[in-house]
């Protein structure tokens, strides 16, 4: 469906720290970095699309976050949703929704949202049930932000 999504940043250097390991947990493998424009971007392990972008705005202006915008990551599995939000946060990221069952939108979304350090409105997301029996199970529903 999506070709790729390219997300502003004010500190190339912080955002391309702060997305690469989640990146990796994710599957995604770095396609190019260039400093110099500055911009990144990564792809799925297989290659192909969709591209997920980073970068200073074309325009030359101060990157901005949309009220109401959000990307939302598919994660592999629950224990990925978890890890990648505490990472997150410990990287200077703002939690806007902590890893829990969100069944409101259906029995299996297990998600968290958080918000990278320019205040872009990240989620990651798994819809499956556990297949494992040492997959992380969530202790009930929490509030989406």
């Amino acid at each position: 469906m999506f070709s790729h999504v390219y997300v502003g940043t004010n500190d190339f250097a912080r955002a391309v720290a702060f997305y690469t390991p989640i990146m990796e947990i994710l599957g995604n493998r770095l396609r190019f970095s260039d400093p110099q424009k500055p911009w990144a971007g990564w792809q799925p392990r297989n290659g192909g699309r969709p591209l997920f972008l980073i970068g200073m705005p074309f325009d030359g202006e101060p990157a901005q976050s949309g009220n109401g915008q959000m990307i939302a990551f598919l994660a592999p599995d629950r224990a990925s949703v978890d890890s990648i939000h505490a990472l997150a946060l410990a990287s200077g990221g703002r939690c806007d929704g902590p890893p829990g069952l969100r069944p409101h939108y259906h029995a299996h979304y297990y998600g968290a949202y958080f918000r990278d350090p320019d205040g872009n409105k990240i989620c990651v997301c798994h819809h499956d049930a556990p297949a494992l029996p040492h997959e992380h199970h969530a202790s009930g529903a929490v509030p989406d932000r």
